[in-house]
C-alpha cells in the first residue's frame, strides 16, 4: 500500500467531515442565495408594477401586487429555514438547536399569515 493511501485511511474520517461541511455551507450560502433573490425580485417587480399602475395608467390592481410580493416572500424564507437547517447539521450543538429552533418558529409563523393573506386575497 502507498503512503498516500496510507494516510487517507487514517485520516479518512476528517476527510470526509471537511468535505461535508465544504458541501453543507455550498448549499446553505446557496439557498441564502436564493431566497434573498427570490425577495429582492419579487420587491423590485412590485415597484415596477406600482410605477406602470401609477404612471401608465395599467389596469393592475394593488392587491394583485401585493399577492404576488407576499408569494415572494413565502417562497424566499422557505429558502432561509433550509439554509438554516443546513447550517445546524454543520453545527449541531445545544445552542445552534435553540437558535434554529426560534428562528424557524419565526419565519414559520410569518409565512403562514403570509400565506393566509394571500388567501384572503384570493376570496376577494
Amino acid at each position: 500500500m502507498s503512503d498516500f493511501n496510507i494516510r487517507l485511511l487514517r485520516g479518512g474520517k476528517r476527510t470526509f467531515e471537511y468535505f461535508e461541511g465544504l458541501f453543507l455551507d455550498a448549499f446553505s450560502a446557496l439557498f441564502n442565495i436564493v431566497g434573498s433573490l427570490l425577495i429582492i425580485y419579487g420587491g423590485l417587480r412590485a415597484i415596477s408594477e406600482i410605477i406602470l399602475l401609477e404612471v401608465l395608467k395599467k389596469p393592475y390592481s394593488y392587491q394583485q401586487v401585493r399577492k404576488e410580493l407576499t408569494n415572494k416572500i413565502v417562497f424566499g424564507l422557505e429558502f432561509f429555514i433550509a439554509a438554516d437547517i443546513l447550517e445546524t447539521v454543520r453545527n449541531p450543538s445545544q445552542e445552534e438547536l435553540l437558535l434554529l429552533g426560534t428562528v424557524v418558529l419565526i419565519r414559520t409563523v410569518l409565512g403562514y399569515f403570509l400565506s393566509k393573506e394571500v388567501s384572503e386575497y384570493r376570496l376577494d
